[in-house]
C-alpha cells in the first residue's frame, strides 16, 4: 500500500449532477477521494471548519455566493489550489481572465447541454487537473494586496505602447529566398501558472526585443482575450496569433486555443503557420509542435524558454532547439507554480540554463544584441 496521502478533493458545485459525476470519477481513481461535496460556498466554509481539502474543484454560478467571490476570500485567508469547473466559462466572457486573476490554477468549461455526456468523456482532464492542482505552489498565484501585478509593480495605466507600424508583410514562398536571416526568434511554452508568468515577463520587455511566439494551454474562447488583456499592459504588441502573421520586434504571437502554432520563413523574415491537427501531448496547441518548427526553421537564431506547468510538453522539443544550437532556458523550480514542464525539459538536458522567472525577461532583452 501506498505511504503517500491521498489527494483530498472537496467538489463545490449547486448541481447534484455535477457533484455525483466528479465524485464517481474520482472513486474510481487511486490517490484521490472526496472529502466532502457542498451546493454552494457557505455549505463549503461550513465543511472546511472541520476538514481542509487539498484541491477545490469550483463552478462559478451558485446560490448566496458566486464562485470568484469565494475564490477571492479563500486566497486571501487561506491559499488552496481550485480548478474552475463551469459552464459561464464557456459563454465567452471575462469570467476565465477573473478567475486566474483570483489565483485559479486551472479551468474546465463545462456545456450547458449534454453535462453527463461531457463530464463522463472528460473525467481523465479533470483527474489530470486535479493532480496538477494538487502539486501547484499555489502562494505564487495569490497577487499581492493592492492590485499589484504578478510582475511586481501596481496595476497602473502603462505609457501608451510604442508598437512598429510596420504592417505585415507576407511573401511568397521561395520568392528570392535568402540562405541565412538576422532575425531572432523567442519561443515560450508554459501551461499551469503560465498567465501570471507571461504577465510578468512580457510587462518587461521593450518594444526593441525580438519578436516572440508562445503556446499557452489554455481553452479556445479564451486566447484571443487573454491576449488583448496583456496587450494592454505592455509596450509591446500581443495579440492572438493568425496564419501568416510576422513576427517582427515588439510583438509577440499567442498560439489560438484549439490549434497548433509552427514557426515557417518567407525569404528573410520568420511567419508563423497555425494549423488543425491532432493532440499532441493532449495538448492542442502543443509547446512541442511550436519548439519542433523552431528549431528546424530558426536554429541558432532562436532563444527556446520552457516555464511552468504540468505534464512533459515541451522538453522534447525544447531539447531539439538546443541540439539546433538555439539557447536554451528553463524556469526555476522555487518561481514555478507546476515544476513539471520545466523540470522534465532539465532531465534532459534541454536547457543551458535554469532561471527565475524575474530573470527571464533580462535574458529575453539580451537576445536581441546577440
Amino acid at each position: 500500500m501506498s505511504s503517500v496521502p491521498a489527494i483530498k478533493v472537496m467538489i463545490v458545485d449547486d448541481s447534484a449532477l455535477v457533484r455525483q459525476v466528479v465524485a464517481k470519477a474520482i472513486a474510481r481513481e487511486p490517490g484521490i477521494e472526496v472529502l466532502a461535496t457542498a451546493s454552494d460556498p457557505l455549505f463549503a466554509i461550513e465543511k472546511m471548519r472541520q476538514a481542509w481539502p487539498d484541491v477545490i474543484i469550483l463552478d462559478i454560478e451558485m446560490p448566496r455566493m458566486d464562485g470568484i467571490s469565494f475564490l477571492r476570500k479563500l486566497m486571501a485567508e487561506r491559499p488552496t489550489p481550485v480548478v474552475i469547473c463551469s459552464s459561464l466559462a464557456e459563454a465567452g466572457s471575462d469570467t476565465l481572465m477573473q478567475a486566474l486573476a483570483a489565483g485559479a490554477v486551472s479551468i474546465i468549461t463545462k456545456p450547458k447541454s449534454g453535462l453527463k455526456d461531457f463530464l463522463d468523456d472528460a473525467s481523465n482532464d479533470i483527474i489530470a487537473a486535479i493532480r496538477g492542482a494538487a502539486r501547484a505552489n499555489v502562494r505564487l498565484l495569490v497577487r499581492p494586496s493592492g492590485g499589484a501585478s504578478a510582475a511586481g509593480r501596481p496595476a497602473a495605466t502603462p505609457p501608451p505602447p510604442q508598437r512598429s507600424n510596420s504592417a505585415d508583410v507576407i511573401l511568397a514562398a521561395g520568392a528570392g529566398a535568402m540562405v541565412k536571416t538576422t532575425d531572432r526568434v523567442i519561443a515560450i511554452g508554459t501551461s499551469t501558472g503560465g498567465t501570471q508568468a507571461l504577465e510578468t515577463v512580457l510587462t518587461r520587455l521593450p518594444v526593441t526585443v525580438p519578436g516572440v511566439v508562445i503556446v499557452q494551454h489554455m481553452p479556445e474562447q479564451f486566447t484571443a482575450m487573454f491576449a488583448e488583456r496583456l496587450n494592454s499592459l505592455c509596450q509591446i504588441e500581443v495579440r492572438e496569433a493568425r496564419n501568416n502573421d510576422r513576427i517582427m520586434p515588439g510583438r509577440a504571437l499567442i498560439a489560438p486555443g484549439g490549434r497548433h502554432m509552427m514557426l515557417k520563413r518567407n525569404g528573410a523574415q520568420y511567419h508563423v503557420e497555425v494549423v488543425d491537427g491532432p493532440l499532441v501531448n493532449r495538448h492542442r496547441p502543443s509547446v512541442d509542435v511550436l519548439f519542433r518548427s523552431v528549431a528546424s526553421i530558426a536554429g541558432s537564431n532562436a532563444l527556446g524558454i520552457i516555464m511552468t506547468g504540468m505534464g512533459d510538453d515541451g522538453a522534447r522539443g525544447l531539447k531539439e532547439m538546443h541540439d539546433a544550437g538555439a539557447a536554451t532556458i528553463a524556469q526555476d523550480e522555487a518561481s514555478s507554480v507546476v515544476f513539471g514542464m520545466p523540470k522534465e525539459a532539465i532531465k534532459l538536458g534541454a536547457a543551458d540554463r535554469v532561471m527565475a522567472l524575474d530573470h527571464i525577461p533580462a535574458a529575453l532583452i539580451q537576445a536581441q544584441t546577440q
